[in-house]
């Protein structure tokens, strides 16, 4: 149901109801709301117009929004994300979508460079809330280049908040969060959960943007995971349950930088154990860095060491062979095993 609002804009009726979404729809209607609330929020991309964006993402919101707000750009991505900084000093709230996951780093020296870093520089006087969106991770059968985990890059990065929906609830109230933030965020969504669905309350105030959430209560162990590995976590512990009998506990980190370590440090306290899960790339990941802060805050607590489950060290292979380079409910459970067997 719709209205229209005095600009001529299509605007969506708040009616207060709960309506199952994909997680791509319900980033959807996030940003619609965003730009209904505010003039001043703009959309950029390749794409991200006429077409929707590759995962129709944007779809529709050109036509209800119009071409100076919905912008279809080259394909530049530093270009890109330079125009949005500009576009931020001048009071706008732009959003930038990265088409794919490894077409951010020619936007890397803008992102890290500029937008990072002008909030410190002004001594405070200039903000820039930009959001930059970054379809992240694999599972859907395509080459290199598009099924990257950048986000250690961005997270070690200050100045930058740094947050990843991994479902459709989350998808619809952390974009808005994020679009009203005035500081930059890079906002990772996970391609492969685009088209599950689930219910979204469209006037739910959502959980804060940067708290941790725990998604299944447990008691023998914790699992830490963000981003698309929050599904493949909930698979492993319904299994380690039905088969084991195990109570695995399933933490949603939601944002990287900040971290909500008090959530995190109280799960493993109580639990003893903690094996942290993600897509990217194991040597040098996010994983080390939680693994250090709950060895360092949990120490006399934990039973065994803390064990990551992630990517291996090397390129994104072929799509035929991905299913073996991303982690599983396999080397999941195998690593909640080791952590009983220490």
């Amino acid at each position: 149901m719709t209205e229209t609002m005095a600009s001529g804009t299509a605007r969506t009726a708040r009616t207060g109801e709960t309506e199952t979404l994909t997680l791509a729809r319900a980033l959807n209607q996030g940003m619609r709301r965003a730009m209904e609330d505010d003039p001043k929020v703009l959309i950029m991309g390749e794409d991200v117009g006429k077409l929707g964006g590759v995962f129709r993402v944007t779809d529709g919101l050109q036509k209800d929004f119009g071409e100076e707000r919905v912008i279809d750009t080259p394909l530049a991505e530093s270009g890109i994300v330079g125009t949005a900084i500009g576009l931020a000093l001048r009071g706008y709230r732009p959003v930038v979508e990265i088409q794919f996951d490894g077409f951010v780093f020619p936007a890397a020296d803008q992102i890290i460079t500029q937008l990072a870093k002008m909030h410190l520089r002004s001594l405070g006087k200039l903000s820039l809330p930009v959001v930059v969106r970054i379809p992240c991770g694999g599972g859907i059968g395509a080459v290199e280049h598009h099924s990257e985990s950048p986000e250690n890059y961005f997270v070690h990065t200050a100045g930058l908040r740094v947050v990843a929906c991994s479902n459709p609830a989350d998808a619809y109230t952390m974009i808005q969060q994020s679009i009203a933030s005035p500081d930059p965020v890079i906002f990772f969504e996970p391609k492969r959960r685009y088209w599950e669905k689930a219910p979204v309350e469209l006037d739910a105030p959502g959980a804060p943007l940067h708290e941790a959430r725990v998604v299944r209560p447990g008691g023998d162990a914790t699992l830490l995971a963000y981003g698309p590995a929050v599904k493949t976590c909930l698979e492993a512990a319904a299994a380690a349950e039905a088969d084991e009998g195990r109570s695995l506990e399933v933490i949603d980190l939601r944002s990287l930088n900040p971290l909500d370590i008090g959530t995190v440090v109280e799960s493993v306290n109580r639990t003893g154990r903690c094996v942290v899960v993600h897509e990217a790339p194991v040597f040098g990941g996010y994983g080390g860095e939680l693994a250090a802060r709950v060895t360092e805050k949990c120490f006399y607590r934990l039973e065994s060491p803390v064990l990551r489950v992630g990517g291996f060290s090397t390129p994104y292979p072929p799509s035929r062979l991905e299913d073996h380079y991303l982690p599983d409910l396999d080397r999941i459970l195998g690593a909640v095993d080791r952590t009983f067997a220490w």
